[in-house]
């Protein structure tokens, strides 16, 4: 199944003050963070992703996996994308960078996922009904946000 022919989920931005370098280099510690954790590892082995370990060249690019992902396309200031799958779902997190401004950046997050049978159904409703991949989703665009706006050591 393309990204495309995935059914729409959801959108969230956020306005990143940060010049395209420090966006992409906080873009890819948050990722690298936020699921490379013992508990993303156990999460994605409990579900059955396809992907269960970070892997891969980093920063990330094309090929690389995190627990539960695999990037699919890295185009470095501009977009990821991110695809996974596991026994109750097959989704896509793809990441776009936007100018916004002098110095400014939209960062949209967008969801697109199919939760086939029952089971999928239900999983949908516990992940996505109960505004935890919201609350998650919006969590790690601040991560992303905050990395790239520190202050970065003079060369």
């Amino acid at each position: 199944m393309t990204i495309a022919a995935l059914p729409y989920v959801d959108e969230h931005t956020m306005i990143v003050a940060a010049d395209p370098d420090a966006l992409w280099e906080g873009l890819t510690e948050a990722l690298d963070a936020s699921f490379g954790a013992a508990r993303s590892t156990s999460y994605a082995r409990l579900v059955g992703c396809a992907d269960v370990r970070a892997s891969g060249p980093r920063p990330l690019a094309e090929g690389s996996t995190l627990p539960g992902f695999r990037v699919e396309a890295a185009d470095r200031g501009r977009e990821l994308v991110l695809i996974g799958r596991h026994r109750y779902s097959i989704y896509a997190l793809t990441l776009h960078i936007d100018e916004a401004g002098p110095g400014r950046y939209l960062l949209r997050a967008e969801t697109r996922a199919a939760f086939p049978g029952l089971s999928g159904r239900l999983y949908r409703r516990l992940a996505i009904g109960t505004g935890g991949h919201a609350m998650g989703i919006r969590r790690l665009l601040a991560s992303i946000r905050d990395r790239a706006e520190r202050p970065r050591p003079s060369a």
